[in-house]
């Protein structure tokens, strides 16, 4: 049997690590790297639970330049672009990464959501199951029988029966009740008064997005209170629902020219230049030497 493959979506430890540790930690150069430390430390530790397991770390790249807001150019446009100090550490962060041998993947098009789901569609089809690790609720649309959603800051793994439970919906309809709930945190659009709940319910009724944009006249006639009202407000809406429908699913094609998911062994060298500038004590030297350089490297395939 083959071992299940680890598809980390890694830019929001960076951020959660800028946000929670003091930026009086600085680089020899005088630049914070609070992020970086908290990021390495969660990979550290993901390494050790993971043991040797297939491994992948997918950042977000460019929001400017993602092929979302050539669909809706108000995409994510409520978050403010990560200033210089922190895209200096993202930098690093990915350089620490390559030097350590772990796959690092990147795409100024395309979000680390679609580079996840790109792997995960490769590494399913060659029999391994798969394990994302995030806190984004748009992920769980990919989970499949086998795979695992894995909160790792707040140690919650949801299966597919997890989600379907937690939701109201199985995975694969999570992006259709995206759609129709819309998502503030992402900016995207979704019909006003409702919300993931009335959506779950309007998604059991009619299986998915497309048969209920067909039955818009249907709704009035549930058993479900405010039927007419919701009836009318998806009917006012439904346009907004079909492209917001395109902003949240995740896309499983993105070109990629190496998938392999193979630790390599780590450049030494890089680490040590690394480590100076990260003026990091010895005994996290050894520490992160013996992990980079251990036994039972993974091998992907």
């Amino acid at each position: 049997m083959k071992p299940p493959v680890y598809l980390v979506d890694a830019s929001i430890y960076v951020f959660r690590a800028w946000f929670v540790l003091p930026d009086s930690l600085t680089d020899r150069e005088g630049n914070p790297v609070n992020a970086v430390h908290g990021f390495l430390d969660f990979v550290y530790q993901l390494l050790h639970e993971t043991r040797d397991g297939p491994i992948g770390f997918c950042f977000d790249e460019s929001l400017e330049t993602s092929h979302r807001r050539e669909i809706w150019p108000q995409y994510k446009a409520n978050r403010e672009s990560a200033p210089e100090e922190l895209k200096y550490q993202f930098r690093l962060c990915r350089r620490f990464l390559r030097a350590a041998g772990l796959p690092e993947f990147a795409s100024n098009r395309y979000e680390a959501d679609d580079l996840i789901g790109t792997l995960a569609r490769i590494h399913r089809a060659r029999g391994h199951g798969i394990h994302i690790v995030t806190g984004d609720k748009d992920l769980a649309q990919l989970i499949r029988d086998g795979d695992t959603w894995w909160d790792h800051a707040r140690s919650n793994r949801l299966d597919a029966r997890g989600i379907r439970k937690r939701f109201g919906v199985p995975p694969e309809r999570i992006a259709d009740q995206l759609a129709i709930a819309g998502d503030k945190s992402d900016n995207i659009p979704g019909v006003p008064g409702i919300g993931m709940t009335t959506a779950a319910r309007l998604l059991t009724r009619f299986g998915d997005l497309d048969t209920l944009l067909d039955s818009l006249h249907l709704i009035g006639s549930m058993k479900t209170r405010g039927a007419r009202r919701i009836q009318a407000l998806m009917s006012e809406h439904a346009n907004t629902v079909r492209m917001s429908r395109r902003l949240t699913g995740i896309v499983e094609t993105v070109p990629i020219d190496d998938p392999a998911l193979v630790r390599r062994p780590p450049d030494l060298e890089a680490l040590e230049t690394l480590f100076d500038l990260l003026q990091w004590s010895p005994a996290r030297r050894e520490r992160w030497m013996r992990i980079a350089s251990g036994k039972g490297l993974g091998t992907g395939d």
